[in-house]
């Protein structure tokens, strides 16, 4: 056997794999610790938890952007997105209209039944349930719930407004302690939807448009969203981005990195850190499970960006890597809130004083 440049192999073979030890482990934020020297899509995982501390405690206080897609609320995720809401470790949401949907579903009394992927779908059709994997939901619920969106849309002023406002209206009608849209409210976060029409609510917003055909009304502005965002972005010393699955949420986001970039002089290069959980796979082309070294090649994530990106299910990740957030928040609280003051589609971005220390 031809005799290796000892030198070469000894530089890739300093970080030996340590096993995990359970007798040393003390809580969630120690496992993923832990996991951090280990392999696969543990060590991934690990990794997620280290950058979106750095995010944290980066001094130059970054804006930390969370995309969310997927049956986050079905799966039992709704009290952990509500949580990075209230602890602060989030300041910007960007969500499917789904997710936002099924908390406002449940906000009015819904909920989420568990069911089986072998159920006889027929029969469920016929007695209104939908199924969402192994989860059945209540579409006499849902109809009630459409309709009661629509209803309240009704109290919005009648003139032309982004997802942002529309989403922060429904966060304080639809109040629930338990609500990520009515925390987010509640903290003057904001949260947009840039796909909003493509959910259950877009049937609500269907039903008070069919009601108001020819009169005055609420219009979404999509295109408001993009220079809300876009502002937001300039505003910012550093951005970060987490995001929860892929899909519309963590394109728009990444594309409006590069809109503040060459459209509106934003000194700098993309998102300074950058993590992701999701199930999808870079192979296929698609923007879910493309990587985040190829968001490089188009600027949306900066050339020296600390970044992780672990293929595993967001039921199963998210509440790992809240919990080791939760665990481990001696490290990182207080953080203070980002203030947006707005005026209409323009905001001003402040810095808030700490927030009591959670826990």
């Amino acid at each position: 056997m031809p005799r290796a440049p000892t030198a070469s192999r000894r530089s890739l073979l300093r970080r030996p794999v340590r096993p995990v030890d359970l007798a040393r482990v003390s809580g969630v934020g120690d496992l993923l610790k832990q996991f951090q020297s280990t392999s696969i899509q543990a060590r991934n995982l690990g990794r997620c938890l280290e950058v979106w501390e750095n995010a944290l405690t980066d001094p130059k206080r970054p804006t930390i952007l969370l995309g969310l897609s997927g049956p986050l609320i079905a799966a039992g995720l709704r009290q952990v997105l509500r949580d990075l809401i209230e602890w602060g470790v989030v300041d910007v949401v960007v969500s499917t209209g789904a997710v936002l949907y099924q908390d406002i579903y449940q906000t009015l009394g819904g909920r989420h039944w568990m069911g089986t992927p072998a159920a006889d779908d027929l029969r469920l059709r016929e007695l209104y349930l939908d199924r969402i994997y192994d989860t059945y939901v209540d579409e006499v619920q849902f109809e009630k719930t459409d309709r009661e969106i629509g209803r309240i849309t009704e109290k919005f002023e009648k003139r032309p407004a982004s997802s942002r406002e529309y989403l922060a209206f429904l966060g304080r009608h639809f109040d629930h302690p338990d609500s990520l849209l009515a925390a987010a409210a509640r903290r003057g976060v904001p949260v947009f939807s840039p796909a909003l029409i493509d959910s259950s609510i877009g049937i609500g917003l269907t039903l008070h448009y069919q009601a108001h055909r020819g009169k005055p009304r609420f219009l979404l502005d999509a295109v408001r969203d993009n220079f809300e965002l876009v502002q937001i972005l300039n505003a910012s010393p550093r951005t970060g981005v987490v995001y929860i699955g892929g899909g519309t949420p963590k394109n728009w986001i990444n594309d409006g990195i590069v809109m503040a970039n060459y459209a509106f002089g934003r000194e700098g290069e993309g998102h300074y850190y950058a993590l992701q959980l999701t199930t999808d796979s870079p192979h296929w082309g698609g923007l879910s499970g493309s990587t985040l070294d190829e968001a490089q090649s188009w600027g949306k994530i900066s050339r020296t960006a600390t970044r992780a990106m672990a293929h595993v299910d967001a039921s199963i990740g998210l509440p790992l890597l809240a919990g080791a957030l939760w665990d481990r928040r001696a490290t990182w609280s207080p953080r203070r809130r980002l203030r947006f003051d707005w005026t209409e589609d323009t905001v001003r971005l402040s810095v808030g004083n700490p927030p009591r220390r959670p826990g």
